[in-house]
């Protein structure tokens, strides 16, 4: 009985508030800062900060200034309506930027020219009746600026602005093709494109003046790109959702735009291939010609990214899969002549066995720089234009996840990452790697992140008996960690599959959060997971309940064995989207009751319900194949979560929002349902507005409240014990238990489906003793004590 107690009462405080370090608010609400975007001199930088306030409900937006010599920050512009800035002009103070918002208030945006010491004498040089963005921009040599953007466009080819669109009589929607919807938003005949356009040089000048009259001014109408190339799809540019300007480039010369779109050739729903056209800036749709069309290139069919030439606009370097209908193939780098009468396509170190994702060209155009993922870490290496195929590229950077980088004119890279510990650092490193100088580290700036540093992570190594490859695991401590003490587990598994948990920041699963709870926080990376090698990468294609499944069992062992710290006796495992799905297996399996509570966030209860998603290709892959008359061959079958719903019995709390069409919501509603009506405590969090990821702060502070078990309702002085607990309930029983005087003031009450649990405390005069009464409570027993 009292080893019963003393664990009960050590999960209650698991789940109440702790001095932390940082806290969801302080996370949620602490500035988000952008990509440093350095003048052409290499004398400072500048990127957005924004705030939120959740006390105003409000975001406030600033552009911050960054001394590239000596670090010092400081404010460049208040104005939030600047949302896109490009150094572009005479000196290395000229630019170009987007304001968000134009004078005729129609739903477009403004293009203002102006020294970035001066932006009080910002000319206004176009009105455009659309909300473009992207902006990318260069001077030609006449003094003229090329500017290329996106928009939604008819299929006319003119743009499309919301604002000004004209309401249909009927909501009604037609479909003659499978790819119905993608991600959050189901597909209208209006497709991204890329824009371009000319500013005059007025005046006979090419130089800024402080007068209010502008020295640039817009010639003649945008050009479309895209819109009207099409066969058994249409091209679109940047791929929805996720495309930006990084599907785009313009020369630095400003005579040619390369872009990437969707194979038209193929149905959407069904393959990967993409295919990068070249355009002279000076022609049209009409003009565009493929660079990398199906056959041009051996193996190359799958999908392609990062177009980007050449500081000489001689070249261009991009990334390509094999794959056809696989997302998670290896990206190889490819080279190619920025002349499509010969293009001579070759690759870059084609053997590496590492998939690059971000590329920048060196000064010198001998060289390019990639960030790929490697061994829980994005790290970035040099690829000389000469690598053969066997080439194994070292790395010059360590920790962090890129969001972005940019070479400077004395050849340093000026990188923008973010760890566990900070949300961004801002650094140099030198071509080699030799030296790197941090000029700005967010948790020694922000008061929320005070404190946090790399001695609050670790990681271990553990084998498994699915793979031949060392499986790798972070460690996450909460403040004040001794390791003579003991924590609860919070068992974090990654979504994807093909994915990993990185040394990263993140405003939605931030394990230093979840740490800060009380918890030793552990995040494996099992088969699927990227940067080990392409092998384990693939491998879960056909098996998802079984190789990555007895990965996390063997992390759950070297845990329990080796980690005195770690009271899995007390733990709790979440997840999201295949991570959820996990979630869903682990329920059903021995592995889930090794958990006190499962947390499924948008994850797949029903892998018979497959197609039910939008990217048909994911799921052909990931199963094995189509879907056909399911039966106990078949993987659709074989690895279906609701086959074990006998075995169902641990708390479960589930989180599933409306605009997933990824995993729709009737995926966790049916998960509910089916716990619900089996009896298991369990309880249902919905998002009418999100999709498969939490994004606006109000509800991401729910979210991850009630995800860490910090809270069910937003009162913070009637901290509530969670479903966390349910399994040491016995009903009738009552259970002493050492609670802090702030927390035992009052009386609580969950609500968990129909269950209703009510807390009575009682307590001496001192405070510290206290009587939770469990008698009314139906539950049934699920210890594990």
């Amino acid at each position: 009985m009292k080893s019963i107690i003393h664990r009960m009462a050590a999960a209650a405080l698991a789940a109440l508030p702790i001095a932390s370090a940082i806290t969801p608010e302080g996370m949620l609400a602490a500035p988000r800062r952008g990509v440093a975007l350095a003048n052409p001199s290499g004398d400072f930088a500048i990127y957005t900060s924004t705030n939120y306030s959740f006390e105003d409900h409000d975001s406030t937006t600033i552009w911050e200034q960054l001394n590239l010599r000596s670090g010092h920050v400081s404010t460049w512009s208040t104005d939030s309506n600047i949302s896109e800035v490009v150094f572009v002009g005479p000196t290395n103070t000229s630019i170009l930027y987007i304001n968000a918002t134009n004078e005729e208030g129609d739903g477009g945006i403004s293009l203002y020219t102006a020294d970035a010491t001066n932006l009080g004498g910002a000319s206004l040089v176009a009105s455009l009746p659309a909300p473009f963005s992207g902006l990318k921009a260069t001077s030609t040599r006449s003094g003229d600026i090329h500017f290329l953007m996106f928009a939604m466009a008819y299929p006319n080819g003119t743009a499309y602005n919301e604002d000004l669109a004209e309401a249909p009589a009927s909501t009604a929607r037609i479909y003659t093709d499978i790819y119905v919807r993608h991600w959050d938003t189901y597909l209208t005949p209006q497709r991204n494109a890329v824009f371009g356009g000319v500013l005059a040089r007025r005046n006979g000048t090419s130089s800024y003046n402080s007068s209010s009259s502008a020295t640039y001014s817009l010639r003649g109408e945008l050009t479309n790109y895209v819109t009207g190339k099409c066969n058994a799809t249409c091209a679109e540019s940047p791929v929805q959702p996720f495309g930006g300007s990084g599907d785009y480039d313009l020369s630095p010369d400003g005579s040619q735009v390369v872009f990437l779109t969707k194979n038209i050739d193929l149905p959407l729903a069904n393959f990967t291939s993409s295919q990068i056209y070249w355009v002279p800036f000076s022609g049209s749709v009409n003009d565009s010609i493929p660079i990398n069309p199906i056959g041009a290139t051996p193996g190359a069919e799958g999908a392609s990214s990062s177009p980007t030439f050449s500081k000489d606009g001689s070249k261009i370097a991009y990334f390509q899969m094999n794959g056809i209908y696989y997302e998670s193939d290896r990206n190889i780098i490819y080279l190619a002549n920025a002349d499509p009468t010969n293009l001579n396509i070759t690759s870059l170190a084609r053997d590496w066995d590492r998939s690059p994702d971000v590329l920048v060209w060196s000064n010198d155009g001998n060289s390019l720089y990639v960030a790929a993922p490697d061994l829980g870490r994005e790290r970035v290496f040099p690829v000389p234009l000469n690598a053969p195929a066997d080439y194994k590229p070292t790395n010059i950077t360590n920790e962090g996840v890129p969001a972005g980088m940019q070479v400077l004119p004395n050849n340093l890279l000026l990188i923008s990452d973010s760890k566990i510990w900070s949300s961004r650092d801002i650094y140099t490193a030198s071509p080699d790697g030799s030296s790197t100088t941090m000029l700005f580290q967010a948790n020694l700036v922000d008061a929320a992140l005070s404190g946090l540093s790399p001695s609050d992570v670790s990681e271990f190594y553990f084998t498994s008996n699915s793979t031949e490859t060392a499986l790798q695991s972070w460690i996450v401590y909460p403040t004040n960690f001794s390791s003579t003490q003991t924590y609860p587990l919070a068992f974090l598994v990654h979504g994807g599959p093909q994915g990993a948990w990185y040394n990263s920041w993140s405003t939605r699963w931030n394990y230093k959060v979840w740490a800060d709870q009380g918890y030793v926080v552990i995040a494996p990376n099992p088969t699927a997971s990227t940067g080990w090698g392409q092998n384990l990468t693939d491998a879960v294609s056909s098996h998802w309940g079984d190789y990555p499944y007895w990965d996390l069992v063997y992390a759950w062992d070297y845990v329990d064995s080796t980690l005195p710290y770690v009271d899995t006796s007390r733990g709790i495992a979440a997840g999201a989207s295949f991570g959820g799905y996990m979630m869903n297996w682990f329920q059903g399996h021995e592995m889930g009751r090794r958990f006190n509570a499962l947390v499924t966030h948008d994850g797949v209860s029903n892998t018979l319900a497959d197609y039910a998603t939008e990217e048909l290709w994911f799921i052909n892959h990931d199963q094995g194949g189509i879907f056909t008359s399911p039966n106990e061959t078949s993987t659709y079958y074989r690895w279906n979560p609701i086959l074990f719903y006998d075995n169902w019995a641990t708390p479960h709390f589930v989180v599933h929002s409306d605009l997933d069409y990824r995993l729709p919501v009737s995926e966790g509603i049916m998960l509910f349902n089916m716990l619900q009506v089996k009896g298991v405590p369990s309880k249902f969090l919905n998002f009418p507005d999100e999709n498969h990821w939490v994004l606006d702060r109000e509800n991401s502070l729910k979210s991850s409240g009630a995800e860490q078990g910090v809270q069910f309702s937003s009162d913070d002085t009637n901290r509530q014990i969670l479903v966390v607990l349910a399994s040491f309930v016995r009903n009738g029983q009552t259970f002493d238990i050492q609670l802090d005087e702030a927390y035992t003031t009052r009386s609580n009450l969950i609500e968990i489906g129909q269950d209703r649990v009510g807390f009575r405390y009682q307590y001496d005069s001192s405070g510290t003793a206290g009587m939770l009464d469990f008698s009314s409570s139906p539950w049934q027993d699920n210890a594990t004590s």
